[in-house]
């Protein structure tokens, strides 16, 4: 099957949000209640109903979470480093730039992309990199523009509201369940499996429908050069260094293609929630998320078509 008829009906299904959106046909307001329900009910769903029926062995692929894990790190130290040194700017801003080109958007895009081409053996990685994002790339972000008090007043105390949002965020708990289950080896009964999957059945377009009802073409006007390179850095070399470490550790060709897929798509909202609430470069982040779900129609189609064995693992 070509990587064309597999993967534009995905992108197509933002570009009839975007439309909708944009021609008063359904109000922008809406994209919010589709992503609650996709990030509170779907997402969740689809990821316990997969994790819980995994055995334990498959669960712990090191090698994944080395490449996709260790691509976003070095990724957002490069930009971190070269903001904060090459144009002196300082923690809070160093730091969201390096965010912007390294924080992907895997719960939204990546695993719906992923579960739409090759099923639920894709959701697991998928989920994985979905929890990295929530559990370590969020809570650095939060810790370094913490360290210049760009927070409000009361650290401990928002210390404990971090730990909590983690612990409690839907995707990171739904996973720890979904473990907890696998790790006992009980088969989900078939009224519950049946249940969840009728919600897991509707990330996909809720998901990919809202990304495309929620974006602002006008957002690219504001900081269009730096939001270009930023752009560039996440969609190509963030994208080219994952793959690099896919290779070196020996991954196999579907976690290989999972990890490259969750690097290439665009970045997190969660930025641009982080930047709005700690008031730091927020034009920024709106023009750089615009950019990355524009041009990651493009970018996304070439990495699947350069990934080796794509054929052969989409047949």
């Amino acid at each position: 099957m070509e990587v064309a008829d597999l993967v534009l009906p995905v992108f197509a299904i933002i570009v009839t949000g975007w439309l909708a959106g944009w021609l008063g046909y359904i109000s922008r307001s809406l994209a919010d209640g589709l992503v609650h329900f996709a990030y509170n009910v779907a997402m969740p769903a689809l990821l316990f109903v997969t994790i819980a029926q995994e055995s334990v062995r498959n669960l712990l692929e090191w090698r994944f979470l080395l490449a996709f894990g260790g691509g976003s790190i070095l990724c957002f130290a490069l930009v971190f480093l070269a903001v904060r040194v090459g144009w002196g700017r300082d923690v809070g801003s160093s730091t969201i730039h390096g965010m912007t080109a390294a924080m992907t958007n895997t719960g939204f895009v990546a695993l719906p992309i992923l579960h739409s081409i090759y099923g639920q053996p894709a959701v697991l990685p998928a989920a994985i990199a979905t929890v990295f994002v929530a559990g370590v790339m969020f809570p650095v972000t939060v810790i370094l523009l913490e360290s210049q008090g760009r927070g409000v007043p009361g650290k401990a105390a928002r210390s404990v509201v971090l730990a909590k949002q983690i612990v409690l965020n839907p995707m990171v708990l739904s996973t720890l369940i979904g473990l907890a289950w696998a790790i006992t080896g009980f088969p989900i009964p078939a009224p519950l499996a049946a249940y969840l999957n009728i919600f897991a059945a509707a990330l996909t377009p809720c998901a990919l429908f809202a990304i495309g009802l929620g974006l602002s073409v006008e957002g690219i006007r504001s900081n269009l050069r730096a939001s270009i390179v930023l752009a560039a850095v996440k969609l190509m070399i963030m994208p080219l260094i994952v793959y690099g470490l896919c290779v070196a550790s020996g991954l196999n060709p579907l976690y290989t293609i999972a990890a490259v897929v969750c690097a290439a798509v665009p970045t997190a909202k969660t930025v641009y929630i982080l930047a709005g609430e700690y008031k730091v470069e927020e034009p920024l982040v709106a023009a750089t998320v615009s950019i990355t779900t524009l041009l990651s129609v493009a970018t996304l189609l070439g990495w699947l078509y350069a990934l080796p064995g794509l054929p052969a693992q989409a047949g």
